[in-house]
């Protein structure tokens, strides 16, 4: 770096003489003084008319008695006052005033500087364009180097105490590490450790956090790359990255190389249009060499990430390649607490402050969102001038992250006001009154986002599988503010658009999916056509009779009715305790806790009204 920054600077400062060097030329101009020869100088000397003669080396500069300058040279050995005695010109009042100065060096080699410019000038822009030429021949070479970013092991950032509520994988991926500390631990037993190691699950689960975690507990070097920086227009490029990125990380082992969504170049082959063998083709087929070729003898452990296996070429996933899938979920209630646990450390939280409730407000939460969820709370309580993080932040930073911002600004009329508490109070007086559901954490007709307002539940576990009874009970709950619209105001709006979207996916996939209807009987009807290279469902073929499909549609339209008749029917029945619930809304705009509570005392689920749902 040193030494290309040494020689663009000579390149500029011939530049820069060059430049000079044709101001003084272009600039200084003529002298003022008009050039005489020697003689006719002598010549005024002896008739009294020169005033003054100063002598710089062989230059003369002659001021005549009138004040007119003339320039004159005379010889490099000749002596001007020897001169003028020789014609008789001797010391006296009409004598000539002689002055000798010392020649100036600056002058001389000004003089050789002009004389050499035109070749310094075209030198300096001859040599400019040779660097630029070269430069870019160095890009056009660089062109198929890879792009990876290589961390070195010596100080890690990131180790497994920072990776929480994922421990299986971390179990998985204790024994890479191991081996990269340990090597002939394993070789003494004949053990060949995994070549690849594919972390597969939904965005935010932590893969790349845990892949860095991997490289820090072992202290070896990380390059960190991801799949799209492979894939170029022209053909050719992404393989030879490739190389490049195996040849730097042999020369660095033991290390891991790390590929992140590796689905951008690793997608099944011929899956292309027109099934050509296009430039992604050709990186996953060096891809493959590199992992599984016939050089093994190295230490380079090669960990992927990807949220579509679905969608990886077979030779990828084959044994001796990626040999272990890690399956990286979303965390559990406790794995949230160990996340919160992760990242409330530095942060002063109040004592209130209880993770194990926000664990149990977060299902579905994934690590990115909890550590974003813990920021906003941070940045809410920052904005609101206090010293600490309470309760009050961290439940408004899950709205915000579940539903977006406040929109306290958005004005409604008094009727939409009543229409929209009306609404969601009827969400939540159904999911109280109900067995299957979860309890009511909070009420809300402040918009957030795109709803105008939102009845939240609080899980008391979470679940993995799911009865008819429950979603029997999730789609009356999900009815239960369009029942309520049209018990009070005796017609619907579109509030109820969301819901019934809702309602209506879930209906279909308890028919078409899980089996749960009656009369059709335990089926799945419909296959969901995908096109690799579009990554996305964009058909549904159709294997059953049209017969058949009018069936399917009057069972999903007998359970929303259903649904909807429950939950309007439980509405009836307690009218007075929903338009206390409404009233309370419209009044304070969000009900949880003491207040939600009161509102509800001496309510129970009924497990008869559940036992009609079913």
């Amino acid at each position: 770096m040193d030494s290309r920054w040494l020689r663009n600077s000579f390149i500029y400062l011939l530049i820069l003489v060059a430049l000079i060097a044709i101001f003084f030329t272009v600039f200084q101009g003529p002298p003022s003084a008009q050039p005489v020869d020697i003689t006719t100088v002598l010549d005024w000397a002896k008739r009294g008319q020169v005033d003054k003669i100063e002598v710089q080396g062989d230059a003369l500069t002659v001021t005549t008695t009138k004040g007119e300058k003339y320039s004159s040279r005379k010889e490099t050995s000749a002596n001007v006052i020897t001169m003028l005695k020789a014609e008789g010109v001797e010391d006296g009042p009409q004598a000539p005033k002689v002055l000798v100065k010392e020649p100036s060096q600056f002058g001389n080699w000004f003089s050789v500087l002009i004389q050499f410019l035109p070749l310094i000038f075209f030198g300096a822009v001859l040599l400019f364009m040779m660097r630029q030429a070269q430069g870019t021949n160095n890009q056009a070479l660089s062109f198929g180097k890879s792009r990876a970013r290589m961390f070195s092991g010596n100080k890690p950032t990131v180790t497994f105490v920072d990776v929480a509520g994922v421990e299986e994988a971390k179990t998985e991926l204790q024994e890479i590490v191991e081996f990269l500390k340990y090597p002939e631990k394993f070789a003494a037993l004949g053990a060949r450790i995994p070549r690849g190691v594919l972390l597969v699950g939904p965005p935010g689960t932590g893969k790349t956090l845990l892949s860095r975690a991997v490289a820090g507990e072992a202290g070896v070097p990380f390059f960190s790359i991801s799949g799209s920086e492979f894939v170029e227009m022209f053909v050719g490029v992404g393989a030879s990255r490739v190389r490049d990125l195996f040849d730097q990380a042999k020369r660095n082992a033991p290390c891991i190389v790390f590929v992140d969504e590796i689905d951008a170049v690793g997608r099944q082959r011929g899956a292309g249009l027109g099934g050509s063998h296009d430039e992604r083709e050709q990186t996953l087929n060096q891809i493959l060499v590199e992992m599984d070729g016939f050089d093994t003898n190295t230490n380079v452990i090669v960990i992927a990430a990807t949220n579509r296996p679905d969608v990886l070429d077979p030779a990828l996933l084959r044994p001796g390649r990626f040999d272990r899938q890690v399956v990286l979920d979303r965390p559990d209630i406790n794995g949230r607490k160990l996340i919160l646990d992760v990242h409330a450390k530095g942060k002063p939280f109040e004592k209130a402050v209880n993770l194990e409730t926000l664990a149990k407000q977060t299902p579905g939460f994934s690590g990115a969102d909890l550590a974003n969820l813990v920021n906003e709370a941070a940045i809410l309580a920052a904005r609101r001038n206090r010293k600490s993080i309470g309760m009050p932040e961290l439940e408004e930073a899950i709205d915000r992250v579940i539903a977006g911002p406040e929109r306290k600004s958005r004005i409604i009329s008094d009727k939409e006001k009543a229409i929209t508490a009306y609404h969601e109070a009827g969400h939540a007086l159904v999911a109280r009154m109900l067995q299957n559901t979860d309890p009511v954490h909070k009420i809300s007709i402040v918009a957030r986002g795109m709803m105008g307002g939102y009845t939240r539940l609080l899980p008391t576990e979470d679940r993995y599988l799911w009865t008819r009874s429950q979603f029997n009970d999730m789609l009356a709950w999900a009815l239960g503010g369009m029942a309520a619209e049209e018990l009070i105001f005796g017609e619907m709006t579109t509030g109820s658009e969301n819901d019934i979207d809702r309602a209506t996916k879930i209906a279909r996939k308890m028919i078409t999916e899980y089996g749960m209807s009656e009369k059709l009987g335990p089926r799945t009807f419909g296959r969901k056509e995908e096109l690799i290279f579009l990554g996305r469902e964009i058909s549904e073929q159709k294997n059953y009779s049209e017969k058949i499909a009018e069936q399917i549609d009057e069972e999903v339209r007998s359970l929303m009715d259903r649904a909807y008749v429950l939950a309007k029917q439980i509405l009836d029945e307690h009218r007075d305790r929903l338009k206390m619930i409404a009233e309370a809304l419209i009044q304070k705009e969000t009900l949880e806790g003491e207040d939600l509570e009161k509102l509800f005392s001496n309510l129970a689920p009924s497990p008869l009204v559940s036992a009609q749902a079913s």
